[in-house]
Order: structure tokens, then C-alpha cells, then sequence
């Protein structure tokens, strides 16, 4: 959930006057949700079909997937996803395209009005007048990410969804979530609704619990993976098997193996709706073709991809927990089992993460950390703090002001084989990324 935008737009302005109207900028309830939504007049019971998708990881490659599979298939599909990268405009689709300014600025506009100053959090805001949007606008179906836990979160108001998703649950977000893995799988599971199939992606043991004890409770079909469906890789393809058959599909375009459990989470989501029949052929397709910004994204173009030293690679991931940073570092050993480079990590987080937890992922495969801090957020964390962090696991680290300085550093090293670069930490640092490199989300 974003703070608005550091760069000039025509709707800062707009977005700054909703941003004030809360003391805070994340406060969980539904309270202020229903009575902005009773004043617009309900348009969350005027939307197209829902999937509803919550987790700690994994949740927007999921719907990445789900977007680009239905689409394939020939459907209309809106999405509503969180964080954005560099503008506010790509948390909302209609159609498969990121609304227009003039759209969100009336949305926006609409909900100011109604809300006629009341308080309210500008997450709040943004997602009453994506309802509105996506109520304005025909579709086959909706996509609906959660944007924080799921129980009070501001999505969070649809009674009767298609199906509810469940991806990847971890720790993360402890002190809005609570700081156990039950609590925290609790809050995720609170969006399963009475009698509306389930799917989940593998979980840990006391999140799985919590699941099947909510589904139960709910009479919701639970599909879960390892259950009711498993994916894997066999040849370097994706093999999906379930109660009605097997596909065997060719490897997602994203990169990581991780991802292809993701887009086996989206294969069996779209598998237990039985009002949607996809072909084998759309499958394939959109796992092929599914795009999801800044995570294990290589930088092959733009202005920083020249920047470092010649020959080198650079990724880019928005990891930000444990979890996020075991995923990304797989992802790295098997680049590393391809083609063997040095690798250099550049990180910068947020001061509310555990920097420690999520560089010991990278302790086995580099020891060079270059800190920073991210530009233009509050609460990034001071660079020394990731540099200590480092220290603590033994790794060499420096202090960088900024990518373009980290890059230029590493210019000067000898390396006789070109690095493998990663910059990670943080989506806001994605963000920052992806705008200087000139290759914003589309």
C-alpha cells in the first residue's frame, strides 16, 4: 500500500488531500470501507465476477498468471493489485489496460466527494474507486488482490466470490498481523466465504491448519496443492496433475522456480470454477506470456543496463521478507548452476523488515553486499543498519548513495568473469528502479 507518488502527476494533489484525511496510513477495519461504499451507493455488489487472491508471497504472479490465462482464453478481465511500482495507474485494469489518468482522477474525485471529508485511509479510497471503476465497465471477471492480511482488509467486503486464493503464507507485516505464523494465516483466511472453493498453494503445517479449519467451518470445497492438485518441473517443463488429468505445459516466461508453483496455484484456481473452461492451449499460453514487473526481472535494456561493468547481468526483485529472499536466492543458484558468475547483492529495505533474516538467504552464494538507502521514503531503513546485518553474517559490505553509484563501483573491481548483479530489498526500491531505468510497468 503506497504513499503518494515522490515525482510530480496530475493526480498528487488529489491523492495528497485523501492521504490526510487519516492519521494514519494503514489502519485495518471495515467500518470506514462499508460506510464509503454505502454512500457510493454499493458498487462492490455491482462488480463482475470476483477471484479474490491473499498470501504473503506470490499473490500479484498469481494473478499475473490468471490475467494472461483468461485472456488467452478470450475473456475480459479487470485487476485490482498492490503495491504499484512507479504510478499509482497500475493498480488498476480494465480490460487488461492500466486506467487512463482522466479515470482515476474522476473515481478518485467521486469517492472525495461521497466520503465529503470523513476519516478514511487512502487505501481505503483507492480501492472504493476501483469498485467503481470496474462496477462502470463490463467484464468476465474481476481479479481482487488483498492488500494487507485479509480479515479487515479493505477488499474484504465481497460476499460471494468465484473462488478465494490462497498463495504462499509467511511471516511478514507482524505488527498488524500478529507474530505467529497462526495468527497471521487466520487474518489470510478470514476471505474464504461460505461455500466457495478454496484453492491454496503449499503452506507450512500450522498455516495449512488454520485453512482446513476455516474451510471446514465455511463448507468450502478446499483444493489444496499437494492434495487435490499437484504441480512440479520434469525437462525443464511444467507438469500440473489434478483429479481430471495431467498437462504438461512449457516453463513459465517469469524466472525462478518458484514461480512455477504460482502459476500452478493459477492453473488450479481456474481448474475448480467450473463456469470457466479454458483450454489447454490458453493454459500454455498464458504461462508463457504472463509478465509481473521486479520480480527476478532481468534489466536487458534501459539506462542502467549498461552501467555496470561490461558483460554483466542485472536482476531486479522486489523481495522483502524471508520468504521473499529464500525464493529470490533459489532462483540465483540455479542461474548459478547455468551459467557460474560472481554475485554482488544491492539492497535496500524498509526500517519495519528484518534485514538479517532476509540477507542470510544470500550467505551461500555471495559475501559482497552493496547497502543503500531507498530515495524519496520516510521509513526506508538507514543503509548502516543493512550494513550491519551484513557484517553479522560475515559478509564483505559497503555503503552506497545511490544505484547509479553501486553500478559505477563495481565498474572498477576486476572481475574476470563478468557479475551477476541483484538489486532487492524492497518494491519501493523497485519502483525507484525501474522509473531511472526508463522501463516502467505498461
Amino acid at each position: 500500500m503506497n504513499p503518494p507518488a515522490a515525482t510530480p502527476s496530475p493526480l498528487d494533489g488529489l491523492i495528497a488531500r485523501l492521504s490526510a484525511l487519516h492519521p494514519k496510513r494503514i489502519d485495518l477495519g471495515l467500518e470506514r470501507m462499508q460506510r464509503l461504499l454505502e454512500q457510493l451507493d454499493h458498487p462492490e455488489r455491482k462488480l463482475p465476477p470476483v477471484i479474490h487472491v491473499a498470501g504473503t508471497n506470490g499473490k500479484g504472479s498469481t494473478i499475473a498468471y490468471l490475467r494472461a490465462i483468461l485472456e488467452a482464453a478470450g475473456l475480459r478481465v479487470h485487476a485490482y493489485t498492490s503495491p504499484y511500482l512507479v504510478r499509482i495507474n497500475e493498480c488498476f485494469r480494465l480490460g487488461g489496460v492500466l486506467v487512463s489518468d482522466d479515470e482515476l482522477r474522476l473515481a478518485l474525485e467521486h469517492c472525495e466527494r461521497a466520503n465529503a471529508g470523513a476519516p478514511i485511509t487512502f487505501f481505503e479510497a483507492k480501492t472504493a474507486a476501483a469498485f467503481g471503476l470496474f462496477a462502470q465497465h463490463a467484464a468476465d471477471v474481476l481479479l481482487l488482490e488483498v492488500g494487507l492480511g485479509g480479515r479487515l482488509d479493505s477488499t474484504n467486503v465481497i460476499e460471494a466470490p468465484l473462488a478465494t486464493v490462497l498463495a504462499p503464507i509467511s511471516m511478514d507485516h507482524t505488527e498488524f498481523l500478529g507474530d505467529t505464523l497462526t495468527s497471521i494465516a487466520a487474518e489470510k483466511a478470514a476471505i474464504i466465504k461460505r461455500n466457495v472453493p478454496v484453492i491454496s498453494a503449499e503452506q507450512p503445517v500450522e498455516a495449512m491448519a488454520v485453512i482446513e479449519a476455516k474451510a471446514n467451518r465455511t463448507r468450502a470445497p478446499l483444493h489444496a496443492a499437494g492434495e487435490g492438485w499437484h504441480v512440479g518441473v520434469e525437462r525443464g517443463r511444467l507438469v500440473y496433475q489434478d483429479d481430471r488429468g495431467l498437462m504438461d505445459l512449457a516453463a513459465p516466461k517469469l524466472f525462478g522456480r518458484h514461480q512455477f508453483d504460482n502459476a500452478g496455484l493459477a492453473i488450479a484456481t481456474l481448474r475448480a470454477i467450473e463456469t470457466f473452461k479454458v483450454s489447454g492451449a490458453a493454459f500454455e499460453a498464458g504461462i508463457v506470456n504472463a509478465e509481473w514487473p521486479a520480480r527476478m526481472q532481468r534489466l536487458s535494456s534501459g539506462v542502467l543496463a549498461d552501467q555496470g561493468p561490461p558483460g554483466c547481468e542485472i536482476w531486479l526483485d522486489g523481495g522483502h521478507n524471508a520468504e521473499g529472499g529464500r525464493v529470490a536466492a533459489a532462483a540465483l543458484g540455479d542461474l548459478e548452476e547455468r551459467v557460474s558468475r560472481p554475485l554482488v547483492i544491492i539492497a535496500g529495505m524498509m526500517a519495519n523488515k528484518d534485514a538479517n533474516a532476509f540477507l542470510a538467504n544470500f550467505a551461500g552464494l555471495t559475501r559482497h553486499i552493496i547497502a543503500l538507502q531507498i530515495p524519496h521514503q520516510d521509513n526506508a531503513m538507514p543503509p548502516e543498519r543493512l550494513a550491519d546485518a551484513a557484517r553479522g553474517l560475515g559478509m564483505r559490505f559497503e555503503i552506497s548513495e545511490s544505484i547509479e553509484a553501486a553500478l559505477l563501483a563495481l565498474t572498477r573491481l576486476a572481475y574476470e568473469v563478468p557479475p551477476r548483479i541483484l538489486i532487492t530489498g524492497s518494491l519501493y526500491l523497485a519502483g525507484h528502479v525501474l522509473k531511472i531505468n526508463g522501463t516502467p510497468p505498461r
